[in-house]
């Protein structure tokens, strides 16, 4: 039997490839060597190794309030993000966010010597730092510029593949005219509150979704779609909506002290069963669909007791809400085998029947727990067709249907 615990750089990179392997969204062969080629220490130095290549980000920049500027993302969502690339050899990328310099050294690994790799970041100081790891790990081919990677890299483009690093709210229109047709883009997009790493193919006038999976990325600077405001007098509990949706926290002021309706749907999940298909599916059904977050005292409180406390979805209608949430655990459910059931609480004149709706939607997610929703982006100017539901953005518009 061995005992040896893995210490080198070496083994801790192939120990991180081998639990991505054996995870949900295990990648291709060639990104997963890749990963195990790249050294990702030699990107983040003043993490320990074992730091480097543990299951978790590692920040690498921050505000003088502690908010994060940069980081180096978690190697799982690193991994499915290139799955969803699906790059090939010889061809031309772009990557918007720079960060370490990791993603891009992993970039050009899979394009190999007659492809090429561009890096953009509208922080200098963040380039530097990147094209010094890119020097010093032999990718000194890759190209680093400091920009607004909102406006692309004109010069170099067009590009077969674009990867967007950092959390976007919206397409900017260098998007789509730098990406090739038959291209694919690769996001953190964000709409109705929760962030989804998204494959669009760019077909004629729009861009198609190959596939989703659920992440979270250091917000783009310059995209101010998303807004927020308290619900309660004490400031304990938010929302998060679209600029396009009529919410107003306002009229729910006072909402959540309305006798609270619960509604239970009946379906189960065990404590490492995911369940964000069904705020995915809720942002194709239900136009009110936003986040709510609750700190600790509201939920010690019972004010607001959302399935996860920080961030739950929610239905909003006027000066109505209803949210998700579960039973700790499900009522009769074997101890030796917990399962807790999901369900929605409704406060306000419409509370009942928005927990019932959110409800019919948990029911509809377990009829099929691994469907997924078709978004479909569209340049601002193009109406799109169809009687699909539509999410306004800046420069460009979004229908998602299931």
């Amino acid at each position: 039997m061995n005992n040896t615990v893995a210490s080198s750089p070496e083994q801790l990179r192939t120990r991180m490839v081998d639990k991505i392997m054996r995870g949900a969204w295990p990648p291709s062969a060639r990104v997963a060597e890749a990963m195990r080629t790249v050294p990702r220490h030699e990107f983040v130095p003043h993490a320990s190794a074992e730091d480097a290549y543990d299951d978790r980000s590692v920040i690498t920049k921050t505000a003088p309030d502690g908010t994060a500027l940069s980081c180096a993302s978690t190697p799982i969502i690193v991994a499915m993000m290139l799955d969803q690339l699906d790059i090939r050899p010889g061809q031309r990328v772009l990557e918007i966010g720079a960060g370490t310099g990791y993603n891009a050294a992993l970039l050009a690994n899979l394009t190999g010597p007659s492809g090429h790799v561009t890096t953009v970041d509208i922080d200098p100081e963040i380039t530097a730092g990147a094209r010094k790891a890119l020097d010093a790990t032999g990718y000194g081919h890759v190209h680093v510029a400091a920009r607004d990677g909102a406006l692309g890299d004109k010069e170099h483009a067009p590009y077969d593949r674009i990867i967007v690093t950092v959390g976007a709210w919206d397409l900017p229109a260098a998007w789509w005219s730098q990406l090739s047709q038959g291209g694919r883009l690769v996001l953190p997009l964000r709409w109705r509150g929760q962030t989804q790493s998204v494959a669009f193919t760019h077909r004629g006038d729009n861009m198609i979704s190959e596939s989703m999976g659920l992440c979270g990325f250091v917000p783009m600077i310059g995209q101010e779609g998303e807004r927020t405001g308290y619900i309660d007098d004490s400031g304990h509990v938010s929302l998060y909506w679209d600029a396009d949706q009529p919410i107003e926290p306002a009229r729910l002021q006072g909402v959540l002290g309305y006798r609270k309706t619960e509604a239970w749907s009946g379906v189960t999940v065990g404590p490492l069963d995911p369940f964000d298909g069904i705020w995915l599916r809720l942002t194709a059904t239900e136009s009110g669909t936003c986040r709510i977050a609750a700190d600790q005292t509201a939920i010690d409180r019972g004010l607001c007791t959302p399935a996860v406390g920080v961030r739950s979805p929610a239905i909003v209608r006027d000066k109505s809400i209803a949210y998700f949430a579960l039973h700790r655990p499900a009522r009769h459910a074997d101890p030796g085998n917990p399962r807790f059931e999901l369900g929605a609480i409704g406060h306000g004149p419409a509370g009942p029947e928005l927990a019932d709706r959110l409800c019919a939607q948990i029911r509809a997610w377990d009829n099929d727990r691994t469907a997924q929703p078709t978004l479909t982006a569209y340049p601002d100017k193009t109406t799109p067709s169809g009687g699909s539901y539509s999410i306004q953005k800046q420069e460009s518009r979004l229908t998602i249907t299931m």
